[in-house]
């Protein structure tokens, strides 16, 4: 009997919606997106009532957990909003300014590299690719492939997803079989890829991979479209999700930092609070969701700098002091499995970010500077090889046009499928996300109501953990990369 796995993946993620003006005096003439947090007592109808009272029009609303989308003309719209009773919080989505208010250089460089760790080929210099061309699933991901249960729940921002005409389709909304950037496929691939005799298998080959796309196709991920992905997944028989991404635009939500405006905080307790709210929904109906712990080499027990947010939209970042009460969503949302990096000699991966209250269980991701001082090191075999769509590596100037053939050594060819070398706390998460689909296919019942096992979530984690190799620390405890900075150094706590 197969089982669904889900793919929450770096691929399509929507602006979500807004509410139209209603004439209010405080009317600005120009339309914001706000994510609205409804009481969880308040009805559908009480929730939209209440919106529109405040000077808006819903154009998403998600009743299972109280989230909604809106936009408003009105400058007040947010305060009118949390006057209302059945409206808990109201904040825009974009990016609200910070306190002090101060010019600054640009600071693109810790994000970038935190794309390119995970995008590019072993962490080397690159962008985004353009466009790719459409085309059919990749050949080692549709044998698994759910097309009827996926969705899409993200529409294209032209302003950092580039003209919508320019997309293979030429819409604002990408088909859920359609992959822009390789992220996705990359790691549905890692879940489960068949054993089919071509290129890789999967840690759960026999799993149902279902794309529910909760990324724009220029990488970020805001909370309305995870918050719906997550949902759906509960409503659907969705058996384990896997979240490689982060919710923008803060890579650290705090819930009352100085260093933000009242705007700002309310955003960031917005993010914290509905994101809690779609995990605790899908917990309860079976859902096991796992996490990337993140890129930023950082023990997300003591973090201390923030500057990459907010990182929407472009160059709105700033310098923050954070502290453990800010947190990483989803990987640090109660219920979820955080995954951390290790390279193939079983070492921390450099990159991976870490901590003893934080971080669950650890998996191959891949770490391109293993193996320091040996032939191996900076080797593409130190990465984790999984599926790559054809178009994408054709944009990318990964496979040259004329002979099919990979350009470099990142890319594998093998029949009429690619495959890319790539490293992450987002490869690291669908291993653990393939062995929580093979638990639930061993232990799971009968899943009346929507078909196929089904297993409590708390029991998943519980068995992912008691499997899970205990591995000691090494002796002397510091994880230390040559060539890297001094503060990347990691200290082990446990028994040598």
């Amino acid at each position: 009997m197969r089982i669904r796995t889900t793919l929450c993946a770096l691929a399509a993620l929507g602006a979500a919606g807004g509410l139209a003006a209603t004439g209010a005096p405080a009317d600005s003439g120009d339309a914001r997106t706000y994510v609205v947090l409804l009481d969880p007592a308040a009805s559908t109808d009480a929730g939209r009532a209440a919106i529109e009272r405040a000077g808006g029009t819903v154009e998403r609303y998600n009743s299972e957990v109280g989230v909604a989308t809106a936009r408003s003309t009105r400058d007040d719209f947010a305060a009118q909003a949390t006057a209302e009773r059945a409206i808990q919080a109201a904040s825009t989505q974009r990016a609200i300014g910070r306190v002090p208010a101060e010019s600054r250089q640009k600071q693109d460089r810790v994000a970038l590299e935190r794309l390119q760790d995970e995008r590019r080929k072993g962490g080397q210099p690159g962008e985004h690719p353009p466009t790719p061309s459409a085309e059919p699933l990749d050949p080692d991901i549709a044998p698994n492939f759910n097309k009827e249960l996926s969705r899409n729940f993200t529409v294209d921002d032209p302003v950092i997803d580039g003209p919508c005409a320019s997309d293979p389709d030429g819409s604002c909304a990408d088909p859920n079989d359609v992959d822009e950037d390789g992220h996705g496929t990359h790691v549905a691939g890692t879940i489960a890829s068949p054993l089919n005799g071509q290129g890789i298998g999967g840690v759960a080959p026999r799993s149902e991979i279902v794309n529910l796309r909760a990324g724009q196709d220029s990488g970020y991920f805001f909370v309305q479209p995870a918050v719906d992905a997550i949902t759906y997944a509960a409503d659907h028989g969705i058996d384990v999700v896997n979240m490689s991404f982060y919710i923008d635009p803060w890579l650290y939500n705090c819930a009352a930092n100085p260093a933000d405006s009242e705007e700002a905080q309310a955003q960031q307790r917005t993010i914290i609070a509905a994101t809690q709210r779609a995990v605790d929904y899908a917990r309860s109906r079976g859902v096991t969701l796992v996490a990337a712990a993140g890129n930023e080499h950082t023990d997300l027990g003591n973090p201390t700098f923030d500057d990459t947010s907010p990182d929407y939209p472009p160059d709105a970042a700033y310098d923050r002091t954070v502290d453990n009460s800010c947190l990483d969503v989803p990987t640090e949302t109660d219920g979820v499995i955080p995954v951390s990096s290790v390279g193939p000699s079983g070492r921390k991966a450099y990159y991976s970010n870490y901590g003893t209250e934080q971080v669950e269980v650890a998996a191959p991701g891949g770490d391109y500077r293993d193996f320091p001082g040996t032939d191996r090191f900076q080797s593409p075999k130190n990465l984790i090889l999984a599926p790559y769509p054809k178009s994408v590596g054709l944009a990318s100037g990964d496979i040259d046009p004329k002979t099919g053939e990979p350009t470099n050594a990142f890319v594998v060819k093998d029949g009429d499928a690619y495959y890319q070398y790539l490293q992450g706390t987002s490869m690291a998460a669908p291993h653990a996300a393939g062995v929580a689909a093979l638990i639930v296919s061993e232990y799971g019942k009968a899943d009346r109501r929507n078909g196929g096992l089904t297993l409590a979530a708390d029991k998943t984690a519980k068995i992912l953990h008691k499997t899970a190799t205990d591995t000691a620390c090494p002796n002397p405890r510091e994880f230390v990369y040559p060539g890297r900075p001094a503060a990347e150094t990691a200290y082990c706590e446990g028994s040598p």
